[in-house]
């Protein structure tokens, strides 16, 4: 970054003597102390690094730079080397120069460079560590969901968001889609009458996984790092030959259909059913593994939560419910189904349904990278902060807890354990492989 350039935590540290994240502290700072007026100058934008730089990682650092008026992507890191440099490139690219630092160490990025905020997609089981490295630094995050791996390292995230203030925005972007707010709000607001119960489709799982085949490890691979806390293994083609994308259905790395799509869809249920900051209170169903090849994660699974004021969501795999994927609420006078094809009802006219001024409206949002950056500025609340993604993931996490076990769980939401069994609280946090841990 050039020397002359004063990004706003180094301004907010020199004129205030308060480290950055400061309970209390607004750190907004006028454009005046830091451009001309009028102008977008570099010192004036958002200082921004991508960690992860793969499909997800590549698709939000693009929307980012889409937002140059706001946000300097200052660097790009990845434990592949070959997807840092690929990404460089795009940033070089935009911005017309050769400034951007590529790295593939998170820690020596963090080290180096003076960031507002980082945008990262990484493997679920890398969420957790990257996330509280940068709560420690100060810096306000856009993360990938699902939240995290387990359930105890996202309350240590939420935990550490908190302690530093920081402003979390989770990449579960369907609340700013227009048809998942307007379901959402249609159900909180009784259009359907009193829930019956709720439907979350999430897509199948793969049956059957390829056979272990051990490979080389590339030279612009650092696979140690790849792994990270994770159990050792050999080096080994997960599906394209390569490790990245298919690691998801691999119990280590991820849980598969069911936590990869858990931070989308159960978290509109929530958000319709006014759940999003709880959980269910007893959780039973049932999953399917495969029994050949090195998949894990279930190709089927079906389970029921029960919550405390007696609300029911069923979570299943695709293929088993009648309205496939998506979320459909079932009220005392219809359903509205809403999926990323659009909103359906079971009488077209509850879609056209008006609200009144007393009744509830919900977190609107139209750009969901925007959301997160003007709530940087402002210090507000994102659509989908810490918290609710934290209790949208437990929910999968549960299902799994319970299909792992073969037995109900019955869960308390506030202290966020198990009740009555220790074999399967031992699920609630991963062990970490040596030296990493939380």
């Amino acid at each position: 970054m050039n020397k002359n350039m004063v990004s706003r935590r180094r301004f907010l540290k020199k004129t205030t003597g308060l480290a950055v994240g400061a309970i209390g502290f607004p750190y907004i700072v006028p454009s005046s102390a830091l451009g001309k007026a009028g102008t977008v100058a570099p010192s004036n934008r958002l200082t921004m690094a991508q960690i992860g730089c793969g499909s997800m990682g590549g698709g939000n650092l693009n929307a980012f730079l889409g937002l140059s008026g706001e946000v300097q992507v200052i660097a790009v890191c990845d434990v592949d080397d070959n997807h840092a440099q690929a990404k460089k490139r795009a940033v070089d690219g935009k911005y017309g120069n050769r400034d951007c630092k590529a790295y593939q160490d998170y820690r020596v990025l963090l080290e180096k460079e003076d960031l507002d905020c980082v945008s990262h997609a990484l493997p679920d089981h890398w969420h957790a560590p990257v996330a509280i490295a940068c709560a420690r630094k100060g810096i306000d995050m856009y993360g990938e969901k699902p939240f995290a791996r387990s359930i105890a390292e996202g309350r240590a995230m939420c935990e550490a968001i908190e302690r530093y203030q920081l402003i979390w925005q989770t990449g579960s972007w369907q609340r700013s889609v227009g048809h998942f707010h307007r379901g959402a709000e249609l159900v909180r607001n009784g259009k359907i009458g009193k829930i019956k119960h709720t439907e979350v489709g999430l897509p199948n799982g793969n049956k059957r996984g390829p056979d272990a085949k051990l490979l080389p490890v590339p030279g612009h691979l650092n696979y140690d790092m790849w792994l990270g806390s994770a159990p050792w293994r050999p080096h080994q083609d997960f599906g394209r030959g390569t490790v990245h994308w298919d690691w998801r259905w691999i119990m280590d790395y991820s849980g598969g259909q069911l936590t990869d799509w858990a931070g989308h869809h159960i978290d509109i249920a929530h958000w319709g059913l006014g759940l999003d900051r709880t959980g269910p209170v007893h959780i039973e169903g049932k999953g399917q593994y495969p029994t050949e090849g090195i998949y894990n994660t279930p190709y089927a699974y079906d389970f029921t939560c029960t919550y405390a004021n007696g609300n029911k969501i069923r979570v299943a795999n695709a293929a088993v419910l009648p309205h496939k994927m998506g979320v459909c609420w079932y009220g005392e006078r219809g359903w509205i189904h809403v999926n990323r094809g659009g909103i359906r009802a079971s009488d077209p006219n509850i879609l056209r349904e008006t609200l009144s001024a007393g009744d509830i409206r919900l977190y609107k949002s139209h750009h969901h990278q925007k959301n997160f950056i003007d709530c940087v500025k402002s210090r507000k609340e994102t659509i989908t902060p810490a918290e609710v993604a934290h209790r949208s993931i437990s929910v999968g996490l549960l299902g799994e807890i319970a299909m792992q076990t073969g037995r109900p769980i019955k869960w308390n939401p506030e202290t966020e354990q198990i009740i009555g069994d220790p074999q399967a609280s031992r699920y609630l946090m991963r062990s970490y492989r040596a030296p990493w841990h939380l």
